[in-house]
């Protein structure tokens, strides 16, 4: 009965932590769009069958489908929700008709309108980020080592009770936890750490050592460890305009970060079972309730910021491909051959089916581990 109600609550919460970000994707789309004058046909949270729905004074169709994993907004000429152009309708269609039709848009309205959903998506970050920088201010580790670890890269390597880590890798450190992302990343890999020791400079090299522990949500992962440790921690208050700006900051950290992942999996440097799908989001959904509303909100800022990242992806059928067919058309003056279009979407629709497929059995093999 205990794990019924996990399985309900995990289920639950990711369908409506996910619909939140999903909407305010499309709603991203669907706003922009209307003020270019595109007439939207559907704005469907979910896909497949209709569940429930309405008709708004415009003519759109806002609809729940059955199958809670994403959503779409279908604009006027557009064979599915994709924005795949109907190629027949479009053929027949009357100049009255195609000033309300996305397609013939120009070139930078469509790049406005596609862009619009990413946006919406690191706005929902910086907001929900600002948020929670005003209410829990902002905590900084002072890079100072309070701690080396016996047998560690760190006690090997020389550094000493009482350093301070002035950069890593040319990069200057103001808070510990940037030397822990640096450090998780760079297992096996020499770095080359600037210290500040009994008030002089010194430059001592180091060779994260590779160890498997467990994250937030009790899963394994592998990271490269260092052995140091720091307990001087300084506090802030923050006001708004301070807590607007770290946010800005943290959804740039997130973002990078994520296009360092894909990087790591394309070159493989990381592994492909590292992926994660619904049921694996769905699970640690469900423990970020069980720990309040700061982790339920954090976990939907980072949960937006992958969302956007993700569709800005240079992959037809999502925005990023459509963005790189109207950068084509903006630099070669003119539109990418229909024919080549439709081959694009037809390869990145099978690449992200094969992602979800691979993800899907990722989050299967890990149940049974």
């Amino acid at each position: 009965m205990a794990l019924i109600q996990l399985i309900l609550q995990n289920f639950f919460s990711f369908i409506f932590i996910i619909s939140i970000i999903v909407f305010i994707h499309e709603f991203g789309h669907f706003y922009v769009a209307r003020l270019c004058g595109v007439q939207i046909d559907e704005f469907a949270l979910g896909f497949g069958k209709e569940l429930i729905g309405f008709n708004d004074k415009k003519g759109t169709r806002w609809k729940f489908c059955l199958i809670p994993l994403g959503g779409y907004v279908k604009m006027y000429g557009d064979k599915n929700g994709a924005s795949m152009p109907d190629l027949e309708t479009l053929k027949n269609m009357p100049e009255e008709e195609k000033k309300k039709s996305f397609i013939f848009k120009n070139v930078y309205q469509r790049i406005a309108i596609v862009s619009a959903g990413p946006i919406a998506n690191f706005l929902l970050a910086i907001t929900i980020f600002t948020f929670l920088f005003q209410v829990n201010g902002v905590s900084t580790v002072i890079p100072v080592i309070s701690e080396v670890v016996e047998n560690s890269a760190a006690a090997e390597a020389g550094l000493q009770k009482g350093d301070k880590v002035l950069s890593v890798d040319a990069k200057e450190i103001a808070d510990f936890e940037e030397i822990r992302e640096i450090v998780s990343q760079s297992a096996d890999k020499k770095l080359q750490l600037k210290i500040l020791r009994n008030e002089e400079v010194i430059n001592v090299e180091v060779t994260p050592k590779f160890k498997v522990t467990k994250d937030l949500f009790g899963d394994e992962i592998k990271v490269g460890m260092l052995g140091v440790a720091s307990s001087a921690v300084s506090y802030q208050e923050l006001n708004f305009g301070q807590s607007f700006i770290h946010a800005n900051k943290e959804t740039y950290r997130v973002s990078i970060a994520i296009f360092k992942a894909i990087g790591e999996l394309v070159t493989g440097r990381r592994s492909l079972e590292e992926l994660g799908g619904p049921i694996k989001i769905a699970t640690y959904t469900g423990k970020t309730v069980d720990m309040g509303i700061v982790a339920v909100l954090w976990f939907m800022a980072m949960i937006s910021v992958n969302l956007g990242v993700m569709n800005l992806l240079p992959v037809p059928v999502l925005d990023g491909g459509h963005l790189f067919y109207y950068l084509c058309e903006v630099i070669f003056r003119k539109p990418l051959p229909q024919k080549a279009q439709q081959i694009g979407f037809q390869l990145g629709f099978s690449l992200v089916m094969a992602l979800m497929l691979l993800t899907t059995f990722n989050d299967v093999r890990g149940l049974f581990n």
